[in-house]
């Protein structure tokens, strides 16, 4: 630092070289970047609603996962999966903070901005349960304050990154008995939380059934908190599978993903995105139709990988982007590349919310951020116990004392405009969750610009 002025590295440093010049770019070849980005938007959205949430599905079908548990558990862990590489690569490759400027800038996004495009862009008011979205912010607010407290002296121990580990452990346990501990809760707390009860029930027959098959399929009744859950005894995980999913009247097989629609506008789309959907095609088995059904988690894995590369491209073009068009660092940081590293779990949680699974849709954009603070755990861990025992990881932690403020309110905000929404997913909620987004996003960059507060920045070289 000179002058109480923070250096940082430029963003495009921790990717390969574009494939054109400077100038070249601003010649014009940055119109190439942007149509690459456009694309890389539909490959993710392709990805997602063919082999990523039908993957999902079956998995929580088999374990009778409740929506909102398999939402914060495999929905959350396959669409952060650009979130751990990058973590890896931080702490591994690049040996910098980019696994912590990237999780940590990209948190408010991931709560607001992702709540906002799941009601702006989602025809159906979907409904919320109580416990489900208590849970998730409460385990996210102890990830993240963990986090900020042991990166605050700029080192990480392996007892710190351990620390991680078991919260996401604890975490994980008390989604094995969710049902169980929603339903000790609701006796408990039943006078706050006999409106939230009597909301659901009202809307379990409104809310377009569990899965992505085919509109013209059998309607069947929506999965209840009541019945489902992970340790369910023979007889109730029977009555769960056939109640839920209706296996027995599910067509033998899914349309082909070649066959071509009947819209003008939807068959341009398709033809312009053949080229993804015959690559995807020819790498990933598709579990929705009936000879690949079995291989349900060899797609849900491959999928993952699938989303892990292209949000690796599409960040790495959204960075050369900005950088052609002079977008300030910190500004880019907090903006496109937040957004960019998002995408996955946004169009994943957009999708869900499309159906009505509201609950599905807001755990995967809390549990998503809990993930990714075991995504932060998981290479430290293995770096300090196994790698480099003789001293801790230095970090940068700069910048903390916002970074911590913004977590905690963006929780607080997010919960309470839930709550005066009254517990549903509309329009309204998404108006309320981008005017909030766009405030702490202004906010953000002016401390970041060093506007406001005392933590001015550039890029290193500059």
């Amino acid at each position: 630092s000179e002058n109480g002025t923070r250096c940082v590295l430029s963003s495009s440093s921790e990717f390969p070289e574009g494939f054109f010049t400077p100038q070249e770019r601003k010649d014009g070849g940055i119109v190439i970047y942007f149509i690459i980005i456009l694309y890389m938007f539909l490959a993710v959205s392709i990805v997602c609603d063919d082999y990523f949430l039908p993957s999902l599905e079956i998995i929580s079908e088999c374990l009778g996962l409740s929506q909102d548990v398999a939402g914060a558990t495999f929905m959350a862990a396959g669409s952060s999966a650009p979130e751990l590489v990058t973590a890896f690569l931080g702490a591994f490759v690049t040996k910098g903070d980019i696994g912590v400027s990237t999780i940590l800038g990209s948190a408010i996004y991931n709560l607001l901005g992702i709540s906002a495009a799941c009601g702006l862009f989602s025809s159906v008011v979907s409904r919320l349960s109580c416990w489900p979205l208590f849970r998730d912010c409460l385990a996210y607010t102890i990830s993240a304050a963990a986090v900020l407290a042991m990166i605050a002296d700029n080192r990480i121990y392996w007892y710190e990154s351990a620390s991680l580990l078991l919260i996401y452990g604890c975490y994980i346990l008390v989604l094995c008995f969710d049902i169980k501990i929603n339903q000790y809760l609701m006796k408990k707390f039943s006078p706050c939380c006999a409106c939230f009860t009597k909301a659901m029930e009202e809307s379990a027959e409104q809310q377009p059934l569990v899965g992505w098959r085919d509109e013209s399929g059998p309607l069947i009744r929506q999965q209840s908190r009541t019945d489902s859950g992970i340790f369910q005894d023979e007889l109730d995980y029977s009555q769960l599978s056939t109640s839920l999913h209706g296996l027995d009247d599910i067509s033998q097989d899914h349309p082909n993903v070649f066959t071509m629609p009947e819209a003008d506008m939807k068959r341009i789309l398709w033809v312009l995105s053949l080229p993804i959907i015959t690559l995807l095609y020819l790498t990933i088995p598709d579990c929705r139709r009936q000879f690949w059904r079995n291989w349900f988690m060899v797609t849900f894995l491959i999928s993952a990988a699938w989303i892990s590369a292209i949000t690796y491209v599409l960040v790495w073009m959204v960075t050369i982007a900005g950088e052609t068009l002079g977008i300030p660092e910190s500004v880019m940081g907090l903006t496109l590349l937040a957004a960019g590293t998002s995408v996955p779990d946004t169009v994943a949680s957009v999708l869900v919310a499309r159906k009505g699974n509201g609950d599905m849709a807001m755990s995967n954009i809390v549990g998503s951020n809990v993930f990714d603070m075991l995504c932060l755990g998981i290479p430290w861990f293995i770096k300090t116990a196994f790698i480099n025992t003789s001293g801790p990881i230095e970090v940068n932690s700069s910048g903390l004392t916002y970074t911590a403020i913004s977590l905690v309110c963006s929780v607080g905000f997010i919960f309470l405009a839930v709550h005066l929404n009254g517990w549903k997913i509309d329009k309204k909620m998404g108006t309320i969750c981008l005017v909030l987004y766009l405030v702490f996003t202004v906010l953000s960059i002016l401390y970041e610009l060093g506007i406001i507060g005392n933590n001015p920045t550039r890029v290193c070289g500059n």
